[in-house]
C-alpha cells in the first residue's frame, strides 16, 4: 500500500468479530496448560530416576552380599564341596542357607557347586534311605516349614539352572539316570528324590514349582533338546527329564494330592502338550500321562478352555507347526490308550471330542494327499482376500501323525464309550434323554470336522462297518423327529454352532456320508432281502425326513447359492460361518444321499417315486427354474429328485426349443443336406456328419435318401425325412452286429469292449454316435435304443459299483456275492488278483493290482478284490470307448440338462415309454380336416381299428405317420404338430377307395381314404404299416 502521510499508528480491527482481550486470554490457557505438563513431565523424570538408582543401589548392595555370602561359603565348604558333609543338609547348618541365597544360575562356579551338592545329596539318600531325617533332622514337625522351604527352593534352582544353561547342555538334556556323572542327570534326578510321592513336603513343592511356571521352563529345555535326542534316548532308557516331568504331573489337585489347580496359560497341556511330537521325545511320559486320571483332567481342563473361548497356547514354534496343531496330535495319539482303559469315562470321550473338534476346526484342510497339490488348490481360490488366501500348510510329519492318529482303532473306542450305553431297541415315542444327546452332539461335531479336515478314504469305511453309528444315529434321529425334541441337540452344540440352526443339522451331516458310504458297499440281498442297516420301512421314513430337510435349507430358509462349491470346502469360510458353511455342506451330502436310495429304488421300488418330490413346487418355482441363475434354478442343479419327473421334462424341452430357435434364427437357409444311400446309411452319415462344425451340428439337416436304385426318393424333407433317417441310422449304428456295441442278457447295450479289434477308428466312431444320440435328444427324435444302467452312468460322468453290476453280467454279480459271504477260507479258492478278458476268441489276462498274479485273494483281502473285479467290467473296460461317446454327446447337450435326470429317466427321455403309447390320449389330441370330423363314421372305425391292433402293430403305425415308434414323453398334446387325419379322396368311388393310407411325417398327417367297411380299413392300414417302403409309397 501507498504512504497515506499519516505517520501516526492505527488501531488493528479484527474484522472477525472477535475482541483482543478474548484472543489473549485463550494464548493465556494455552500457555498454562503448556506449564502444568513441563512440571508434570519432570516430576516423572525425577520420580524414574529415584527409582533407577533405588533399584540400582539395591541391586549392587545385593550383589556384594552375595559375594560376601559365596566367600564365607567357599571358606567354610570349599569351591568344590569338599569340605561338605551328611550334616550339611541338616536344619542347623549354614550350607543350604547360603546356597540358596547367593546361587546365580548364570554363573560357572555357582553352577558347578550346585551340582556337587546334588551328587552329594544323591549319595547321602543312597547311604542312609531317609531324606527326611537328612533335611529336617530327627524332629520333622517343628522344622517343616524351613525344610520346606529349602527343599522347594533347592528343587526350583535345579530345574532354573538346567534351563539357564539349556544351550550349552544341550546334548545332555535328554539324558539317562545311568548317565550319572552328566549334569543334567544329577540336577533332574535331584529333583525326581525330592517330589517322591512318599515325602511329607511333596505337594508344596510341586505347587512352589508350578506357581513359578515349571512347565515353561521345561518346553523351553525340551524344545532346546529335541534335535540332539537320538546321542541319548534309546528304546530301552527313560530319560531324567521324563522322570522329572512324570512325578510332577500327577498332582492335580485330586486326593491324596492338595495341589492348587494352576492356571491354563502355564499348565502342562498348553506348555507341554503343545511340543510338536512329544511322545517321539518322551514315549514313557505318554504311559504315564494316558493313565485314566491324568488324561481325563488334562483334557476336562482343555474342554473348559473351549467352551470358555480361552486363548491359553503359546507362541508356535515355527509356521508349520502351530501349537494348535501339535496340540491336537498328541492328544489324539494318546488318547487311543486312554479310551482302551476298561474304566474310561463317558464324560472323558465327550471332553475329548470337544477338545479335538475345536482343534481340528482350526486345522487347514489335509485332505490332499501331497504338499504341491495343497498349493494349487490355494492357487486357484479367487474368492478369498487378505489373510484368508494365504492358508497355512501344515508339516508333513505333523499331518501325518494327526492322521494316523484317528485310525480304526481309535474310531472304535471313541464310539463304543460313547455309545456303549445306547439302546437301538428303545421306545420310538420316547425322546431320548440327556446322555444320549451329549453323546450324539459329541460325536457328531467331532465327525463333521473330521470329514472336512481329514483323508475319508479310511474313515468312512471303519465308521460304516465297524462301528454302530448309522443305526445309532437313525434311531436318535427318528425319535428326535416324531418327538420334536431337536432343540436339546442345538443348546448340547452351543458352541460350535451359533443362533437358532436347526438340531438336525449336524446329525445328518454326519450320517449322509456314512449311510451313502454304506450304499456304495452293500449288495442287494443285504438292502432289500436283510434289510440291513435300515428296514425298508425306515429308509422310507429316512427319505421323508431327507426331502423336508433339503427343502428347508434349500428353498424355505436358504442362507447362501446352494451351488457355491467353492465356499464349501473353503477353511475361512468355514471358520467364520460355521452355520452357513454346516448349511451347505448338508445340502450336498443330504443330496447325495437321497439321489442315490432314488437310484435303489429304480432297481426295485419299495416307496413311491412321490415321495422324492418336495411339496413346494408350484408353477411358481417352475417358472423360476427355467432361469439362470435363480434359488430354483440351482435346486433343479442340485436336488432335480425333489421336482417332478414331468415338470423337469417341461423345463428340458423347453431349454432344447430356446436352443434350436437361437440357432434356426442365426440361419435363414438350411446349409446342411445329407443325400443317404439307405443301403449305406451308417458310412454316408459319417463321412458327412464328421464334417459339421458344432454350430452346424445344432443347426436343421435334410436329408435326401436313395434307393438301391440310385434314385432319389420322394419328398421334401420337411421334418418328417430327417426323422426317418435319425430312426434308421441309429438303429444301424447301435446293432450289435456292426461290433461297436454288445448287449446284456436282457438285450441292454453297452460299449463292445473289444471294438478296437473290429474297427481300427472304433473311438471316432463312438464320438460320432455321441454326436449321432445328442442330435436326436437335441431335435426331441425319440429312438428305440436300450441302454444298460451302467453305461448311462458314464454319461452323466457317475463311477459304477458293485450295486450296478447286474445291469452287465447278473452270473458274474452273483460269484462275487458268494464270495463277499463265504464263510471258509477264501485262499484255498486259488484265486488272484488277475482277471481274463475274452473277446472273440481271444484270452488275454489283467493284474487288478501291480504284482497281482502273485497276489492270492484271501479272507482280508477279498472284498477288495470284489470291488476291483466290478470297477474293471464296470468302468476300466469301456473308459475310452464312453469318453469319446460322452465327448460327441456333450457338442450338442450340455451337462446341467442332462443331470436334471437319473440314469432310469434319461433312457425314457432317449426313448420314451410304452405308457405313452395311450390311443384313447391320441384320439384326444387329434385334429381333422378334408370333411372328416370327430364324430364321423370313417374316424369312428379307425379308432376301433387302431385299438384292436397289437402294440407292435400300435408301434409301427405310429411310426408310420410321425416317424417315430414311440409318442412324446408327457403325452401327444406334445406332439409337434397335433396328430391331423386328412380325407384322402373327394369320392367314395371303387378306384379312390382302392388305395392305400398314406403320410406325411413332416406333419405327422394321416391322408384316409372313406373305407366303406371296417375290414377293409384294417387290410389296407395294415398293409401300408407294414410295407416299409420309404416315403415312394405316399
Amino acid at each position: 500500500m501507498f504512504f497515506s502521510g499519516d505517520s501516526s499508528n492505527r488501531k488493528r480491527v479484527d474484522l472477525g468479530g472477535r475482541s483482543t482481550k478474548e484472543r489473549d486470554r485463550q494464548k493465556l490457557l494455552e500457555q498454562t496448560r503448556l506449564e502444568r505438563n513441563r512440571r508434570l513431565w519432570l516430576r516423572q523424570q525425577n520420580f524414574a530416576a529415584t527409582k533407577i538408582q533405588k533399584c540400582f543401589r539395591g541391586r549392587k548392595v545385593a550383589t556384594s552380599e552375595y559375594s560376601k555370602v559365596r566367600e564365607q561359603f567357599y571358606g567354610t565348604y570349599g569351591k568344590h564341596c569338599q569340605n561338605a558333609d551328611k550334616s550339611c543338609f541338616g536344619p542347623d547348618s549354614d550350607f543350604l542357607r547360603q546356597l540358596l541365597f547367593f546361587f546365580d544360575a548364570r554363573s560357572v562356579g555357582d553352577f558347578s557347586i550346585l551340582v556337587e551338592t546334588c551328587r552329594l545329596l544323591q549319595q547321602f539318600v543312597r547311604d542312609t534311605g531317609d531324606m527326611v531325617s537328612l533335611f529336617a533332622g530327627m524332629d520333622y514337625s517343628s522344622k517343616h516349614a524351613l525344610v520346606n522351604y529349602r527343599v522347594k527352593k533347592l528343587a526350583y534352582l535345579c530345574i532354573k539352572a538346567v534351563h539357564q544353561n539349556r544351550n550349552q547342555l544341550k546334548d545332555q538334556l535328554f539324558a539317562s539316570p545311568q548317565e550319572c556323572t552328566v549334569s543334567t542327570t544329577l540336577l533332574l534326578e535331584t529333583v525326581v528324590l525330592l517330589i517322591d510321592h512318599k515325602l511329607p513336603w511333596v505337594c508344596k513343592t510341586v505347587s512352589y514349582l508350578l506357581e513359578r511356571k515349571a512347565f515353561t521352563l521345561f518346553r523351553e529345555i525340551i524344545l532346546t533338546g529335541r534335535a540332539s535326542i537320538e546321542t541319548h534316548n534309546s528304546i530301552d532308557r527313560v530319560s531324567s527329564l521324563e522322570r522329572t516331568l512324570a512325578v510332577v504331573i500327577p498332582h492335580i489337585g485330586q486326593e491324596p494330592c492338595n495341589c492348587p489347580n494352576v492356571g491354563p496359560h502355564w499348565s502342562f497341556s498348553s506348555q507341554i502338550l503343545t511340543i510338536p511330537f512329544l511322545w517321539k521325545l518322551l514315549p514313557y511320559l505318554r504311559g504315564v500321562f494316558a493313565a485314566r486320571g491324568l488324561s481325563q483332567h488334562y483334557i476336562h481342563q482343555m474342554a473348559l478352555c473351549v467352551h470358555n473361548h480361552a486363548d491359553v497356547l503359546p507362541n508356535d514354534t515355527s509356521v508349520e507347526l502351530p501349537s494348535y496343531a501339535c496340540l491336537l496330535g498328541n492328544i489324539l495319539e494318546s488318547s487311543g490308550v486312554a479310551l482302551s482303559q476298561p474304566d474310561c469315562s463317558f464324560e472323558m470321550a465327550v471332553d475329548l471330542a470337544a477338545v479335538a473338534t475345536f482343534l481340528l476346526e482350526s486345522l487347514p484342510s489335509i485332505k490332499s494327499s501331497n504338499r504341491q497339490s495343497k498349493e494349487d488348490s490355494m492357487v486357484g481360490e479367487d474368492d478369498t482376500e487378505g489373510d484368508d488366501a494365504m492358508e497355512i500348510c501344515l508339516n508333513n510329519d505333523l499331518e501325518r501323525q494327526i492322521c494316523e492318529a484317528i485310525d480304526s482303532r481309535f474310531l472304535l473306542q471313541f464310539t463304543n464309550v460313547l455309545f456303549g450305553g445306547i439302546s437301538l431297541v428303545s421306545d420310538s415315542h420316547k425322546a431320548p434323554d440327556d446322555k444320549e444327546v451329549s453323546a450324539v452332539g459329541a460325536a457328531c461335531a467331532f465327525l463333521h470336522v473330521t470329514f472336512n479336515t481329514l483323508p475319508l478314504e479310511r474313515i468312512m469305511t471303519i465308521l460304516a462297518y465297524r462301528t454302530e453309528l448309522v443305526p445309532v444315529l437313525w434311531n436318535f434321529m427318528k425319535r428326535c423327529n416324531e418327538n420334536q425334541k431337536w432343540s436339546s441337540l442345538s443348546e448340547q452344540l452351543a458352541y460350535l454352532l451359533s443362533g437358532d440352526a436347526p438340531g438336525w443339522l449336524l446329525p445328518l451331516a454326519v450320517f449322509c456320508p456314512v449311510y451313502k458310504h454304506m450304499l456304495t458297499i452293500v449288495d442287494n440281498e443285504e438292502f432289500y432281502e436283510q434289510e440291513k442297516p435300515l428296514s425298508l420301512k425306515d429308509i422310507r421314513s429316512l427319505i421323508i425326513i431327507l426331502r423336508q430337510a433339503l427343502w428347508q435349507l434349500l428353498w424355505v430358509n436358504p442362507t447362501a447359492p446352494s451351488n457355491s462349491s467353492k465356499s464349501v470346502t473353503s477353511t475361512p469360510a468355514k471358520k467364520k460361518h460355521p452355520v452357513e458353511f454346516i448349511q451347505q455342506r448338508v445340502g450336498i451330502v443330504a443330496s447325495e444321499l437321497l439321489s442315490q436310495l432314488q437310484d435303489w429304488n429304480n432297481r426295485r421300488e419299495f416307496t413311491s417315486p412321490s415321495d422324492f418330490h418336495a411339496d413346494g413346487v408350484n408353477d411358481f418355482f417352475i417358472s423360476q427354474a427355467v432361469i439362470e441363475n435363480t434359488r430354483a434354478n440351482d435346486i433343479l442343479k442340485q436336488a432335480p429328485f425333489l421336482v417332478p419327473f414331468t415338470s423337469r421334462v417341461k423345463i428340458f424341452t423347453s431349454q432344447l426349443a430356446a436352443a434350436r430357435q437361437r440357432h434356426e434364427s442365426n440361419s435363414v437357409f438350411t446349409r446342411n443336406r445329407f443325400r443317404i444311400r439307405r443301403d449305406r446309411i451308417l458310412e454316408d452319415a459319417y463321412n458327412q456328419m464328421s464334417a459339421l462344425s458344432e454350430e452346424d451340428l445344432r443347426g436343421p439337416i435334410r436329408v435326401t435318401f436313395v434307393n438301391e436304385f440310385g434314385v432319389e426318393e420322394a419328398g421334401i424333407d420337411g421334418g418328417g425325412i430327417f426323422k426317418d433317417f435319425m430312426e434308421n441310422i441309429t438303429r444301424a449304428a447301435f446293432d450289435v452286429q456292426y461290433g461297436l456295441f454288445k448287449e446284456t442278457s436282457d438285450h441292454l447295450l453297452y460299449p463292445n469292449p473289444g471294438s478296437g479289434m473290429i474297427h481300427d477308428q472304433h473311438l471316432q466312431f463312438f464320438h460320432f454316435l455321441g454326436i449321432l444320440l445328442a442330435k436326436a435328444l437335441f431335435e426331441g427324435i425319440l429312438v428305440d435304443i436300450p441302454f444298460a444302467t451302467f453305461f448311462l452312468s458314464k454319461l452323466k460322468q457317475k463311477y459304477n459299483y458293485l450295486n450296478d453290476l447286474p445291469s452287465l453280467d447278473q452270473e458274474l454279480y452273483r460269484h462275487l456275492i458268494f464270495l463277499k459271504h463265504f464263510k471258509g477260507d477264501i485262499s484255498e479258492l486259488e484265486l488272484y488278483f488277475v482277471i481274463v478278458n475274452n473277446e472273440y476268441g481271444e484270452q488275454t489276462e489283467e493284474e487288478l493290482l501291480p504284482g497281482g498274479k502273485n497276489l492270492r485273494v484271501t479272507n482280508d483281502n477279498v472284498i477288495t478284490f470284489i470291488h476291483l473285479v466290478a470297477n474293471h467290467r464296470l468302468n476300466y473296460q469301456i473308459r475310452q470307448q464312453s469318453s469319446h461317446f460322452l465327448r460327441g454327446f456333450q457338442q450338442l447337450i450340455q451337462k446341467d440338462w442332462i443331470d436334471m435326470f437319473n440314469e432310469h429317466e434319461l433312457q425314457l427321455l432317449i426313448s420314451g415309454s410304452l405308457d405313452s403309447l395311450d390311443i384313447d390320449d391320441l384320439r384326444r389330441n387329434t385334429n381333422y380336416v378334408g370333411g372328416y370330423h370327430s364324430e364321423h363314421y370313417v374316424v369312428d372305425m379307425f379308432w376301433e381299428v387302431l385299438k384292436s391292433f397289437s402294440l407292435e402293430n400300435q408301434k409301427k403305425f405310429l411310426k408310420f405317420v410321425t416317424g417315430c415308434s414311440r409318442g412324446p414323453l408327457l403325452g401327444f398334446k406334445y406332439l409337434e404338430p397335433l396328430f391331423c387325419i386328412q380325407r384322402a379322396a373327394g369320392s367314395a368311388t371303387d378306384e379312390a377307395l382302392d388305395r392305400l393310407p398314406t403320410a406325411a411325417t413332416c406333419m405327422n398327417l394321416l391322408k384316409l381314404p372313406p373305407y366303406r367297411s371296417k375290414e377293409q380299413l384294417e387290410t389296407k392300414l395294415m398293409y401300408a404299416i407294414s410295407a416299409e417302403a420309404g416315403f415312394d409309397l405316399s
